[in-house]
């Protein structure tokens, strides 16, 4: 018997079979190539942040829901941050980096953390006056540093000045909290830079000449402070009158009752305010989804959301204002490059602890 004929029909039949399981799991490979790169990339971006405010967290969240884009939150302290994004390098996963006051903002440019940031959107939306000189930040919301006065004891009519705090009528009624507080230093700071440091050096001696005690606690403490008569007045920052006068807390409400707002200066350089911002970090691996944060984040949609909930000042001029900040007024603002801030801080520590301020 011819053994090559009885098996050549079986080897076709098995070569065949194994070219048509060849061709399906080439096709089955295909396919799932095809829809991997059809499955579209996770969108993201990732920020590193030093304002802790539950409002933020719900502008997030909006965000996410009108675009798909997840928004992953990282906390910390400002300073820590910056080290951070700096010890990352390249490898960083921070797309955005937000904080509270103009000095650590530029303390962030000078650490070359920060990218600028290219938008019509974001230019149309934020002032040229809130935004870094080089848009390496762009500015999120302000808050004032006024001088809340009893409504008992004080009549607005005695106040005009941050400089007018430091004279003999004042003696023992001056609050305000520690030195170490960024909202202090920014303001020397600003004093530095407008008026020198000789003068600003003898406005921190004169405050501390005239405290009611010793430094203690957050801006909340010190409008505490003047409703159990510690003290008369008090530096202090607009947004904690906001939010004690509509906390859940009735004793928090009574206060805020019990104290009112003066902007100072006026008739002179205007009223301190400092800044909250955001940058690009250098590295950003979503810099498109970042730049649309940044545009959604300072849309007047958003700021009424964060000024109504957080009463900061926000800086879109198309964005509404809660009643109480209306309540209050338009007032002069202390015009100065934020930069400054950061320029100055050192010298504005080395003269608080110079002059005793603990």
């Amino acid at each position: 018997m011819n053994l090559s004929k009885l098996f050549k029909p079986f080897l076709v039949s098995s070569v065949l079979a194994i070219g048509l399981a060849g061709c399906g799991a080439a096709n089955q490979s295909d396919k799932s190539g095809d829809e991997a790169a059809s499955k579209p990339e996770k969108q993201e971006v990732n920020i590193y942040t030093a304002r802790h405010y539950e409002v933020d967290d719900e502008i997030y969240k909006n965000f996410t829901e009108e675009t798909g884009i997840e928004v992953n939150v990282v906390k910390g302290e400002a300073e820590e941050l910056i080290e951070r994004i700096k010890r990352e390098g390249e490898s960083t996963s921070a797309d955005l980096f937000v904080t509270v006051d103009g000095g650590v903002l530029a303390n962030a440019k000078q650490n070359d953390i920060l990218q600028p940031v290219t938008s019509d959107v974001i230019n149309e939306n934020v002032p040229e006056n809130m935004r870094d000189t080089d848009n390496n930040w762009i500015g999120l919301a302000t808050r004032a540093r006024i001088i809340a006065y009893s409504k008992d004891r004080v009549s607005p009519e005695e106040l005009s000045t941050y400089e007018d705090l430091t004279s003999d009528k004042w003696k023992g009624k001056v609050l305000v909290r520690s030195s170490t507080s960024l909202y202090n230093q920014s303001l020397l700071a600003s004093f530095i830079e407008l008026n020198g440091e000789e003068k600003a050096e003898q406005w921190s001696q004169g405050i501390v000449n005239n405290f009611a005690r010793q430094p203690d606690g957050g801006d909340r403490d010190q409008a505490k402070a003047i409703a159990a008569g510690t003290g008369d007045v008090a530096i202090m920052n607009t947004y904690y009158v906001g939010l004690l006068a509509n906390s859940e807390d009735p004793e928090d409400r009574k206060v805020a009752d019990s104290i009112g707002v003066f902007f100072p200066n006026q008739e002179t350089n205007g009223t301190h305010v400092n800044i909250s911002g955001i940058g690009l970090t250098k590295h950003s691996k979503n810099k498109e989804n970042a730049i649309k944060l940044i545009e959604y984040m300072t849309s007047a949609e958003a700021q009424e959301l964060l000024s109504a909930q957080n009463y900061e000042f926000p800086v879109n001029p198309e964005a509404a204002k809660p009643e109480l900040l209306e309540g209050w007024g338009d007032f002069k603002i202390q015009e100065l490059n934020f930069d400054t801030l950061g320029e100055h801080n050192k010298k504005a520590i080395e003269i608080f602890n110079k002059t005793g301020w603990k």
